[in-house]
């Protein structure tokens, strides 16, 4: 089925990694910063009108940034979730919940790939 997630496959059981080309940095404390370049004729307008930046940067909290350089396309939703129950404990409850909304929302803004 290509890209698209089988009908049968579980969300959990899919292996996320992080897009080449997306510039990221970890400041000290470990905290994850992707930096999103704006292309396209849009931004470009509003770079020069409305003085908008040419990259946006986006800081994930601490549990994101302990996730994002584990998205290697190897480990699955689940292996991830335990990694990060160790490092974590309750404190990342409810645990797959976080996770699947995680990267729902990292997916939707084409931040991760499958």
């Amino acid at each position: 089925m290509g890209k698209k997630q089988a009908a049968s496959e579980n969300y959990l059981e899919r292996k996320p990694r992080r897009p080449e080309g997306l510039s990221w940095s970890a400041d000290e404390k470990g905290i994850v910063t992707l930096d999103i370049e704006n292309t396209g004729a849009m931004n470009r307008i509003a770079q020069k009108l409305l003085h908008k930046p040419k990259v946006t940067h986006i800081h994930l909290d601490e549990i994101g940034s302990f996730v994002w350089p584990l998205l290697d396309g190897e480990k699955d939703i689940i292996a991830l979730g335990a990694l990060v129950r160790d490092e974590f404990g309750e404190k990342a409850d409810p645990l797959y919940e976080r996770l699947a909304k995680y990267f729902q929302i990292l997916d939707s803004y084409h931040f991760v790939e499958w």
